[in-house]
């Protein structure tokens, strides 16, 4: 009678789900038996589905570049345009203070150098890779009433447009790797990779590692060898590897690379981010990046960049 009970409970507890949450419970069920567990996982006898469902949900990469609104740091900044011969044709090094007094935030610049044709007369700047770093790391004047809270935080690029929505779909894929990004003509669903229907062409694999003396779960994403050309036009993120510590779940470090060519525009990217513990603060402390996009209308540019955060203080 016991386990009747219990059975009709668990029906009418997943009745009471809406079609969504029941649709994201089947497809996580069906995720999670596409993973490959290494031996050491296998025998610690891990719920995947659970993994997978809280690896979906994920806020604490977010959190973290959150947590650098209401904290002062220092940077190191390096921005760098290069030719198509690999030449550097433009280029910032600078070091930048952010203070934070009162509830506000403001940042003072150390030491800057510039080369090329950085920025643009009216003082703005020359290039996109330059532009969306300063959104991530700059202030601008003094900053008030922010805070480092995630919940209901929801990216909305259909609002708005040209540079700001363009700043908003990079926060979704920055941020969400792996989540649907509405507003990008040919790419938005191919990125939702985390959907079973195009989770088939990837591997998934969760293994047992170590990040700076943490224990941390190395969970691997790479598309599947051997795909076809039309298959191969489905994949974006070529790659993910994310290192999630086993206590507490949160993000220590992730890297991942990305490729699509729509004809209208292509891109090639790589990022890598490393974090560390401010107190109870996880915040990132190194940010690379490399990527070569064209746009039709504007020209190819080759960006990299290092932002590297040190000192923080409350």
């Amino acid at each position: 009678m016991r386990c009747i009970s219990v059975f009709l409970l668990s029906i009418c507890l997943f009745c009471t789900l809406t079609p969504e949450a029941q649709q994201d419970s089947i497809d996580t069920e069906r995720l999670a038996k596409m993973v490959s567990l290494s031996e050491v996982i296998i025998r610690s006898d891990m719920n995947v589905a659970r993994f997978i469902d809280q690896v979906k949900k994920d806020t604490t990469f977010y959190k973290a570049f959150k947590n650098l609104r209401v904290l002062g740091f220092t940077s190191w900044n390096d921005i760098r345009i290069k030719d198509k011969k690999g030449a550097i044709k433009a280029a910032l090094l600078s070091k930048t203070r952010q203070l934070r007094s009162s509830g506000c935030r403001s940042m003072e610049i150390v030491s800057e150098q510039t080369t090329g044709d950085f920025f643009e007369t009216g003082g703005g700047y020359n290039y996109y890779t330059a532009d969306l770093y300063a959104s991530l790391f700059f202030t601008t004047g003094t900053v008030c009433g922010e805070n480092n809270v995630v919940r209901g935080t929801d990216f909305k690029p259909k609002s708005k447009s040209g540079l700001a929505k363009h700043k908003e779909q990079l926060k979704m894929l920055f941020f969400n790797p792996g989540k649907k990004i509405p507003g990008i003509p040919f790419i938005g669903d191919k990125i939702n990779i985390f959907d079973p229907d195009k989770a088939v062409l990837y591997d998934f694999l969760v293994d047992f590692g170590d990040y700076e003396g943490q224990s941390c779960y190395v969970f691997t994403i790479r598309s599947k060898e051997g795909l076809s050309n039309s298959e191969r036009n489905d994949v974006v993120i070529d790659s993910m590897v994310t290192y999630f510590n086993t206590k507490t779940m949160e993000v220590m470090a992730r890297r991942y690379d990305m490729s699509f060519d729509a004809g209208v525009y292509d891109f090639n990217v790589h990022m890598e981010v490393e974090m560390t513990k401010f107190g109870n603060y996880l915040v990132p402390r190194l940010l690379r990046y490399i990527g070569n996009w064209d746009v039709v209308m504007k020209k190819r540019e080759r960006g990299m960049f290092t932002a590297t955060l040190f000192d923080f203080t409350n």
